[in-house]
């Protein structure tokens, strides 16, 4: 296949998507004769930076070749690390080009003012003689387990917590909650204090509060967080992005605390369950949410915002309904990416039927031993495959960890199976050097409230 005048070819194609072009097969043609260096670096919180070196081609014959890989490099910085500035070092006219993208009314105009909100600075592109170099401040956090601690886990349907006491449970509960559909921010505040109090009353005293959120948090504060999606903007900032550090303090004083995305926290917990580091945890469910813990187990601060970064060049791809873009993760790897294979695997899924609820249909089929449902599950396993190259990449990893409602029963064995023999065959090197694992009875036992109580050094 060709797109953009770079020629692609690939083995192992998904039999319900036969023009995917995975992104990464598609980077590693156009580098193979680009000569010409060009840097790219995305700046975040506190100075920390993301620099690439790389290349284009720099003719005027393959200029949207050029064009698109560095917009896609720049999109995939931007949602995996986070940042409000990109540099571009040797070429002015490629910074004109992202500029025109990166604004109001621009193309990539969600993301542009996502990353000025989440940073709260001026989102910008410039252009400079000297790349920055790269600069992380990786986390050394959790498995704390001593002292008294409570650990609490916000759900987009229910809300968890746990007291534990030297790293063993001594209480948890599961509270239903309607967090999504409440545009009182009190509502919020006073369900997690209802589930610190509870936790607390089973323990002699508190030594340290640890919590798992969906959302991006930066220095504990709440940046973006679906969990308050129907919260006005202005009662957001008085009284959302401080939200667990007040119902912390409010309730137990001067206390340690930490506040972590939960992709993280997922992370953390298969790293505990597993025995090791170096891991990269993907759930699989209404979105595609994941978390990474490193070499050393430490959590970078990352975004890992997977859902948003491109894994499909086809320029036909899958429209995202939020971002507005193409061919990015979400429709790839969680629910949305099963209903989409549904039709052109010949499964008519009633329109009335919510998200979830069309999953569960395919899962059911699946059960029943439905050829229908085992053709999707071979092809997001096969889009997983080669998705695996790219993020292995991005990120180094040597242990996958796959979980969430997609990765449950038997499509879920399918998928992980389907995975494995296009590596094998398509990535040799890196099949034997990736492992691949599933939740296990260990991992289910330690729950993520359990976990998130372990976050904070006391």
């Amino acid at each position: 296949m060709n797109h953009l005048g770079i020629s692609c070819s690939i083995r192992n194609v998904p039999e319900l998507d036969p023009a995917f072009l995975p992104l990464h097969v598609f980077n590693q043609a156009f580098l193979a004769d680009a000569k010409q260096p060009i840097g790219i670096a995305v700046e975040r919180a506190g100075g920390q930076m993301a620099a690439v070196e790389t290349f284009i081609h720099g003719t005027e014959t393959l200029r949207d070749a050029d064009r698109y890989y560095i917009e896609r490099l720049v999109k995939t910085l931007l949602w995996m690390k986070g940042g409000f500035r990109v540099y571009v070092r040797g070429n002015e006219d490629m910074a004109d080009y992202l500029r025109s993208l990166y604004c109001a009314g621009g193309r990539q105009e969600f993301d542009w003012d996502f990353m000025a909100n989440v940073f709260e600075r001026p989102f910008e592109i410039v252009t400079v003689d000297e790349l920055p170099q790269t600069l992380d401040e990786p986390m050394a956090i959790g498995g704390h387990l001593s002292g008294c601690r409570i650990g609490f886990d916000a759900g987009g349907s229910d809300r968890k917590v746990s007291a534990v006491i030297d790293g063993e449970p001594v209480y948890s509960e599961e509270v239903v909650w309607f967090p999504k559909t409440n545009a009182d921010p009190d509502y919020h505040y006073n369900g997690i204090v209802a589930a610190l109090k509870s936790a607390a009353a089973h323990l002699p005293r508190v030594d340290a509060v640890g919590v798992s959120s969906a959302g991006i948090y930066i220095k504990n504060r709440t940046m973006v967080a679906s969990l308050f999606l129907k919260v006005p903007k202005d009662l957001f900032e008085q009284k959302v992005k401080d939200i667990y550090i007040r119902a912390i303090t409010d309730t137990f004083g001067d206390v340690p605390y930490s506040v972590v995305n939960d992709g993280d926290v997922t992370a953390l917990a298969g790293a505990m369950s597993l025995e090791t580091n170096n891991l990269l945890g993907i759930a699989m469910g209404t979105s595609e949410a994941a978390g990474f813990v490193d070499t050393q187990g430490r959590i970078t601060g990352w975004l890992n915002e997977l859902a948003f970064v491109p894994v499909d060049a086809n320029p036909a791809a899958m429209r995202d309904e939020w971002s507005g873009d193409i061919g990015c993760g979400v429709k790839y790897f969680s629910q949305d990416g099963v209903i989409k294979l549904a039709a052109p695997a010949g499964i008519e899924l009633d329109e009335s039927l919510s998200p979830a609820e069309k999953l569960k249909v395919v899962q059911g089929l699946m059960e029943a031993g439905d050829p229908r449902a085992a053709v999707v599950y071979r092809s997001i396993g096969c889009y997983l495959a080669h998705t695996l190259a790219y993020y292995h990449d991005l990120y180094g990893c040597g242990n996958l960890l796959l979980l969430g409602r997609v990765m449950s029963g038997k499509g879920g064995d399918t998928l992980l199976d389907s995975c494995r023999k296009v590596l094998a065959d398509e990535y040799p090197e890196l099949a034997g050097k990736l492992r691949l694992a599933l939740p296990d009875e260990k991992f289910r036992r330690v729950g993520q409230s359990a976990v998130a109580a372990s976050l904070p050094e006391a």
